[in-house]
């Protein structure tokens, strides 16, 4: 069990709609945004607090490219009225936006961590908020990813490619929970 304290937040990475564009490929969890939702409504609902981070892409073809409706956030993870919303444009939320000192602000708090994809944005970001100091929990059934090809063009299953990543920070960066053994501790 782990067990969620006052100075916790829940940074949900990437869920947004381009996410839902079939063009991916397979994918595992499909109701990781489902899981993240409630997580964030259980953040909500012990008064912790929670950050939306968001991919722009400055290709103007892109899914992620702000103005388009792919751009946007899934319903199931739509920010609350004064919640910080981070936009980014690389794979690492901490790179050019002000997501550390926002942390810091924030009195270094634990931070968990669910979204898309898994073996990108969410690892990065993990793995930089570990580097950074910070007690960090990556929520395993709230991230997902796709269907990937290694270098000799094997297809490596989006369920492979998941644990692989997961595997890789647990115990290194900060620890792999599942959604079922978080509970919050009273205010």
């Amino acid at each position: 069990m782990v067990i969620v304290t006052d100075n916790s937040v829940l940074v949900l990475i990437d869920i947004q709609k381009a996410f839902a564009v079939p063009q991916w490929g397979k994918r595992n969890n499909p109701d990781a945004e489902k899981v993240a939702g409630r997580m964030m409504e259980e953040f909500r609902k012990h008064g912790r607090r929670v950050i939306h981070v968001r991919h722009e892409s400055l290709n103007p073809d892109s899914l992620f490219r702000q103005g388009k409706s792919t751009f946007e956030f899934r319903d199931e993870c739509i920010p609350g009225s004064g919640e910080i919303i981070i936009t980014k444009h690389v794979n690492s939320a901490f790179i050019g936006t002000n997501l550390e000192s926002k942390l810091r602000e924030m009195n270094d708090p634990v931070v968990y961590f669910a979204g898309l994809v898994t073996d990108h944005c969410v690892s990065t970001t993990a793995r930089m908020a570990g580097n950074l100091g910070f007690k960090i929990y990556v929520i395993e059934d709230a991230c997902a990813t796709f269907e990937r090809k290694d270098h000799s063009g094997e297809v490596l299953s989006a369920d492979i490619v998941h644990r692989a990543n997961l595997a890789s920070i647990d115990n290194e960066f900060g620890t792999v929970v599942n959604s079922s053994d978080i509970i919050f501790q009273p205010n």
